[in-house]
């Protein structure tokens, strides 16, 4: 039966028409994904071989003998070849075996697990606290450009960016925690223990994170909010049809601006790993960066390769859902005319 326009058949039917095009754009990311990720775990394998000293070592200890360390790199399989030994990595983390830590003996996977979600947590906290102050305060901003408001969030937004975070981390922690007493200053309560205690645990964190990107985005979402208000030629349509400055501001120019700052949020969280790393240890989160940063501290290849592996496959599908918004907010991505 043919679907007649305007019916619900007919609906379903350019659903699904939309929905091949969208799969194909899946499939072909998912594809480029598989080069990338193996290049970032041979380039991370590499690297951590290329350090000197001898995880065998880090296990006996300074006190072990020459011949004690050579027992160990042959129980340890670390007297094989990297290539040889890099290719049975790659091929039981295929079937999802990481590996056995050096230095605790413990299955990689179990470990990463709950630190996974503690970083995950902070991560999105971050993200979400910056894009729910970013944009309606960039939206107010460009209502009106040189204003009060337009004014105030330049300097909050020079303010914030010339603060590395770190340092941020620190200050925050010395008036929250040293001077009010109103926030912990270290440690991490797990959601289990109770939501409250869970979300306060990781305010002061996740601030350090999340105020550099809110001053970011702010700045950015507002200067393209001025760029479309001005020279767009649907903005003069829209406002010679009589549409309120509001309505086109919010529901014509933010569509298009959506664009950027999506593109912005998803390489920001491969350049957050970094910091991630450093935040984790000032306030002692027991997250994936703390876990990263010890096994390189004590050569634990397995650690150290899996945690690669997991930012790397983070990143890829932070930047895979990026591209597919920005196919649901233009079709033409779609079906390949952009």
């Amino acid at each position: 039966m043919t679907a007649v326009a305007g019916r619900p058949g007919h609906r379903i039917a350019w659903s699904r028409m939309a929905g091949a095009p969208a799969a194909r754009l899946v499939v072909k990311r998912l594809l480029l994904a598989v080069p990338i990720t193996l290049g970032v775990s041979v380039l991370s394998f590499t690297v951590i071989n290329l350090i000197p000293g001898s995880p065998a070592r880090q296990v006996l200890g300074i006190d072990a003998t020459a011949e004690q360390v050579r027992a160990m790199e042959v129980q340890l399989g670390l007297d094989r070849p990297a290539p040889e030994r890099y290719l049975d990595w790659l091929g039981n983390a295929v079937r999802g075996d990481l590996g056995t830590s050096l230095i605790s003996g413990q299955p990689v996977a179990a470990q990463l697990g709950g630190r996974l979600a503690v970083t995950g947590e902070l991560v999105g906290l971050a993200f979400l606290g910056a894009l729910l102050l970013a944009i309606p305060l960039a939206l107010l901003a460009a209502r009106r450009p040189n204003g009060i408001v337009d004014r105030l969030s330049m300097v909050i937004s020079v303010v914030g960016l010339s603060v590395a975070n770190y340092v941020l981390a620190l200050v925050l922690a010395l008036v929250f925690a040293v001077q009010l007493g109103v926030l912990p200053a270290i440690g991490f309560v797990p959601p289990s223990q109770g939501v409250g205690g869970n979300l306060t645990s990781l305010v002061l964190p996740a601030a350090s994170l999340g105020i550099p990107l809110f001053c970011l985005y702010t700045r950015f979402l507002r200067g393209d909010l001025v760029d479309q208000m001005q020279g767009e030629d649907y903005v003069v349509t829209a406002r010679a049809k009589g549409v309120g400055p509001w309505q086109v501001l919010v529901r014509h120019a933010f569509r298009n601006s959506s664009f950027g700052l999506i593109t912005v949020v998803g390489l920001n969280l491969g350049t957050l790993i970094g910091t991630t790393v450093i935040i984790e240890q000032i306030f002692a989160l027991p997250g994936l960066g703390q876990l990263l940063l010890q096994a390189i501290n004590s050569r634990d290849i397995a650690v150290v390769q899996a945690c690669v592996v997991v930012f790397a496959v983070v990143t890829v599908l932070a930047n895979l859902t990026a591209d597919l918004l920005h196919a649901v907010l233009d079709p033409r991505i779609r079906y390949g005319d952009r």
